[in-house]
């Protein structure tokens, strides 16, 4: 943990590479710091401000940055973290939930969608953590600068999202069952399993770093789990089934429940609300000028507060600065890729083997599949370990959903309120996680619906709001960022297809449920369908809307990109196609 006062490490010797990189690289001594988290204080007041030119990112609505030296590259080994935990928030929902679910249910054929989803999330992901890379500041606050009403709308979103807490209860069923209570005496377990997370908060100064490292021998231990089981369990045969169906692109079974499939694209890794926690995680493990933002620290501990400023930094273009944000870009790449997407890959295809060779065909939900009818065919050796997985895969994600929850919407209180009247920011944070906390064991103890009804809802109202927010984001990354910041062009048409795939389903979803008995809701002319021919008068209104939405992203984001060309000396040093 670093609490340097130097703006730029000009002090650092080379990583042991060439002298030309002495300027772009940390030593492995200070590189290491980011193992846990770093920030560097300034003297914010005394920083010049960022003109208004095409050089530095546009303020819009909100107030101009200060300028510093974007910091001196780690390696990505010191960096693996903001990513641990959005894998931790992957593992008990699509990657040991929906997808083992749906392909037990439909097949391999519908493997194709699960590693499109992932691969989607990686640069859904990264993209929202390119304005914190750049500014220090939240994807919350960038939004903010669009309109003051998104951030209050996708607060609002990610309560419906993940306000109901079907992964406490689901791996409070598993855990139930584990140890012989019965997966139906679950309460007392989902309680227990609330307070813990409470309790956790506690344990150190620094509240992200007691999160990272929780997180981080969670993941080791699902992990290491899933692998050994799929050896000794006796589905790895059906690994056989999944190159062809990961190219058997578009098919989709006609009467398969549209609700858990939005969820499974959402949860093809965290989704949702969480997703957005991406950029926040960031800056509090001090990313690019992130590492000049302040860090939340426990109010029980009496450790010295660090100011978040509520309006970010920017970096001079110069050509240090500029191979910095090239190097700093390739290694927040690395760690996203070589943690969530190969995780997310080996975990959800190993849970997915198992369950299509001992359930397929069910028509259980998940947590009743692997627990009435997978794990009752398997010795107590091979039950043991998977109660162990799905428990610590249920119980991670859990944890990540109270921690995302909060630091999102602490982010979006503050700023959108809390600042102005005066508010302590870490007093704000845990204030929300005791109220969020006491909500969540009052929900478990209402009983209120059984776990899986409750996970679907969450995770089809997951892959929905990622809708808007893909928008939001390839815009604002394009029109608000100068030249040499910029995603490059093949980063910008994977967010269009981005923002066109969950669009997509989602107008399948809204036409799904508002013609559907099982909801009470029964308006045929709401009808939307796969091909859209067919669809009902109001479902054409639907599809419309969509089309406008992604008409008007791709010319704002591609106009802003062709504008930007040119502006920005020797931009070329840290732009490039996947830049």
């Amino acid at each position: 943990m670093s609490d340097s006062n130097e703006t730029n490490g000009d002090d650092i010797a080379p990583d042991g590479g060439a002298a030309q990189d002495s300027d772009v690289f940390m030593t492995e001594e200070v590189g290491a710091e980011y193992r846990d988290s770093v920030y560097r204080g300034v003297d914010y007041d005394g920083l010049e401000t960022a003109p208004e030119t095409a050089e530095y990112p546009s303020t819009s609505k909100g107030g101009r940055f200060k300028i510093a030296d974007l910091p001196k590259v780690p390696k990505v080994r010191h960096l693996v973290g903001p990513s641990a935990i959005m894998l931790g928030a992957s593992l008990g929902s699509g990657e040991t939930q929906f997808w083992p679910l749906l392909v037990a249910q439909n097949g391999w054929g519908l493997y194709w969608a699960f590693w499109v989803g992932v691969l989607t999330q990686f640069f859904i992901n990264t993209e929202l953590q390119r304005w914190t890379l750049a500014t220090g500041e939240s994807i919350f606050r960038a939004f903010e600068r669009i309109s003051r009403f998104w951030p209050w709308f996708f607060l609002v979103a990610g309560f419906f999202h993940l306000g109901w807490p079907g992964w406490a209860a689901g791996g409070s069923e598993v855990l139930a069952a584990w140890v012989g209570l019965g997966p139906e005496n679950w309460v007392g377990i989902g309680i227990a399993s609330m307070v813990l997370i409470w309790l956790s908060y506690l344990a150190g100064p620094l509240v992200y770093n007691v999160v990272e490292r929780i997180q981080v021998a969670l993941m080791i231990g699902a992990i290491a789990g899933a692998v050994v089981l799929v050896f000794i369990i006796g589905s790895a045969g059906q690994l056989a089934n999944v190159p062809a169906g990961a190219v058997n692109f578009g098919a989709l079974p006609e009467d398969m429940d549209i609700a858990v499939f939005l969820g499974g694209l959402a949860y093809a890794g965290a989704g949702g609300y969480i997703n957005l926690s991406q950029g926040v995680w960031a800056r509090e493990k001090g990313f690019g000028m992130g590492t000049y933002q302040g860090r939340i620290k426990n109010p029980l501990r009496g450790a010295d507060p660090e100011e978040v400023h509520e309006n970010g930094f920017t970096f001079e273009p110069t050509d240090k600065n500029l191979r910095r944000w090239r190097e700093w870009w390739r290694v927040v790449q690395q760690e996203h890729f070589l943690t969530f997407v190969v995780g997310l890959l080996v975990v959800a295809t190993i849970a997915m083997t198992i369950a299509a060779e001992f359930a397929s065909g069910t028509d259980q939900g998940a947590i009743s599949m692997w627990l009435t009818v997978v794990i009752p065919e398997m010795d107590a050796v091979n039950a043991f370990l998977l109660y162990a997985v799905l428990f610590i895969a249920l119980f991670s994600t859990q944890y990540a959903i109270v921690e995302s929850f909060v630091r999102n919407s602490v982010d979006i209180i503050y700023e959108g309120y809390g600042r102005q009247a005066g508010w302590n920011l870490p007093r704000v944070f845990l204030g929300l996680l005791t109220v969020f906390t006491l909500w969540g064991i009052g929900i478990i103890a209402l009983q209120f619906q059984q776990p899986w009804l409750l996970l679907v809802i969450g995770a089809a109202i997951a892959g929905a709001m990622m809708w808007p927010y893909n928008a939001l984001t390839i815009i604002n990354n394009t029109t608000r960022l100068p030249e040499h910041l910029q995603p490059g062009w093949g980063r910008v048409v994977a967010m269009w297809w981005a923002t066109g795939f969950f669009g997509y389903f989602t107008v399948l979803l809204i036409g799904g449920v508002l013609n559907n008995a099982e909801y009470g809701l029964s308006y045929p002319v709401m009808e939307t369908t796969l091909g859209v021919v067919g669809s009902g008068a109001g479902g054409y209104v639907l599809w419309l809307v969509f089309l406008l939405v992604q008409v008007y992203t791709m010319y704002r984001s591609g106009r802003a990109k062709l504008q930007a060309s040119g502006n920005v000396a020797n931009a070329d040093e840290a732009s490039g196609f996947l830049a």
